[in-house]
């Protein structure tokens, strides 16, 4: 499921990606016939996972990732699925090293930050 239109800008610390499947009637995350702010965090995510296959190249297999823990999560409104403006999801990692990466993000709609925080990537955790 790539919930993610395009990235918009990135570099080594960076990605800027762009959203529209929030509006989306058939969103595979929809519940109840609607897409909760919480579902962000899965936007946010796939922008980081972006992010290290840019950053791993063509000539290397991006490692394979897992979301291992979100921190400080907060947010704006109640729903994604009500906001009528595409998504920027923006992602900015912070630090890392061969196994474990932290990213901030944040996710905007027409200007406005919709959800925010922190998130810790493991790679490979089930590498021997």
């Amino acid at each position: 499921m790539c919930l993610l239109d395009a990235v918009l800008q990135w570099d080594a610390e960076h990605i800027v990606c762009r959203a529209s499947s929030h509006l989306n009637t058939d969103h595979p995350l929809r519940a109840d016939a609607q897409l909760g702010m919480a579902n962000g965090i899965e936007y946010a995510a796939q922008a980081m996972a972006v992010h290290g296959a840019l950053l791993a190249g063509s000539e290397t297999a991006p490692a394979a990732g897992f979301l291992a823990s979100v921190r400080d999560v907060k947010w704006q409104a109640p729903r994604l699925d009500t906001q009528a403006a595409e998504l920027q999801i923006h992602a900015q990692r912070l630090s890392g090293d061969g196994n474990t990466i932290l990213y901030s993000f944040h996710l905007e709609a027409g200007g406005s930050t919709l959800l925010s925080g922190r998130a810790s990537v493991m790679l490979d955790a089930g590498a021997s």
